[in-house]
């Protein structure tokens, strides 16, 4: 549909397309859901069992070698 034709609809015609565009896509998701979860079924077979999504634990930064203590930087009048 051109922008054109957008247009010329109603207030009335718009809000009944927007209700069918939200109708359509609600169904879109769903079916992929479905599919999203048909195929997470068939890989935990290969593995650990599927989890729901979850939110990704934090990385944790790997801990560094221990470094010696840095040694006190002497004044100039000190070493001279």
């Amino acid at each position: 549909m051109a922008k054109s034709d957008l247009d010329t609809l109603s207030i009335d015609e718009l809000a009944a397309l927007r209700d069918r565009v939200i109708e359509k896509l609600t169904e879109k998701v769903a079916a992929r859901q479905l599919e999203l979860e048909a195929e997470l079924e068939r890989l935990s077979q290969f593995g650990k069992p599927a989890k729901k999504a979850q939110a990704a634990p934090a990385a944790r930064p790997k801990k560094s070698a221990a470094l010696p203590p840095e040694e006190p930087i002497a004044d100039a009048a000190e070493a001279a």
